[in-house]
């Protein structure tokens, strides 16, 4: 069975999505209707920006979903999903892909947990690390210890195996580290983003995120949709819209999620979006597997 993975925050480059635009009316059409959802020509920051422009969450998750979703769409007869799964932000692309959402009600979902984020992360100083080569229980176990502590740390992204990454206040994160090198994780590197992405200082961004996505359309879509909440497929539009509410502050079982796919029958996986990030977690968790970007 074919699925059809779609990336997160952290994929973005410069220069994003100019040959699509330059090459396909279909994808220059796309776009400029992005531009005019938006209000401001996102375009001009994808091709031609500069880095810290485009690391904004306010820019860079509209921008990733858009380069995503249009080299899917781009691909013609060639996108045909049996099932489908993004990384946390990719979840979003992932349901316009499979039909559960339009382009534009995708587009504006996006833009609105991009900004609620934002504001989530302004209010209170907040970080992520990710923690290499230790086990996933000896990661959850110091986070819990952390937490009882009076500090928010929790497992934001279970990447794969030995790849997590942390999310919470930033004393949380640096004792955490602390106590992630000191039980022998090869590295505990702290992460250059806004804010703590996955864990309960989202809550502020999920209650306008939830009114956003209440107020949408959802269909059912052509192809199981694996949701990062609990790795499951699913096809109910009203499961779907509580596991995307639920995702903005539970993580992201990435790991669980390809071993599903890859039990369920799933044997290429095509990456639709910037970078090749999971392509490489892919092969990490499942070696057997095709994974690669689109041709």
């Amino acid at each position: 069975m074919k699925a059809f993975v779609f990336p997160g925050q952290g994929a973005q480059f410069v220069g994003m999505g100019k040959d699509l635009y330059e090459n396909s009316a279909l994808a220059k059409e796309l776009f400029e209707k992005a531009n005019d959802i938006l209000g401001y020509r996102i375009t001009d920051i994808m091709f031609e920006g500069t880095d810290e422009d485009l690391r904004q969450t306010k820019v860079t998750q509209p921008a990733v979903f858009l380069h995503s979703v249009i080299s899917a769409l781009c691909m013609g007869d060639d996108f045909k999903p049996e099932m489908t799964a993004g990384h946390s932000l990719g979840e979003f692309s992932a349901l316009v892909a499979a039909g559960a959402l339009s382009f534009e009600d995708g587009l504006k979902l996006v833009y609105a947990r991009a900004m609620a984020m934002q504001k989530a992360c302004e209010a209170t100083p907040s970080t992520m690390a990710a923690i290499l080569a230790l086990p996933d229980e000896k990661v959850v176990e110091i986070c819990n210890l952390v937490s009882e502590e009076g500090e928010v740390c929790v497992p934001a992204n279970f990447n794969c195996p030995g790849q997590i990454v942390i999310s919470g206040s930033v004393p949380g994160i640096e004792k955490s580290c602390e106590l992630m090198k000191a039980a022998g994780a090869k590295r505990a590197l702290p992460l250059k983003v806004g804010g703590a992405f996955h864990s309960p200082l989202m809550d502020p961004a999920k209650v306008e995120l939830e009114a956003a996505i209440n107020a949408t359309e959802f269909k059912t879509p052509t192809c199981p949709v694996y949701q990062n909440v609990d790795a499951r497929p699913y096809t109910n539009p009203e499961e779907i819209k509580k596991n995307l509410i639920a995702q903005l502050t539970a993580s992201v079982r990435w790991t669980q999620t390809v071993e599903n796919m890859v039990a369920d029958g799933a044997i290429e996986f095509t990456e639709c979006g910037p970078g090749a990030v999971l392509q490489g977690l892919i092969k990490k968790i499942s070696p057997t597997a095709n994974a690669h970007g689109i041709a």
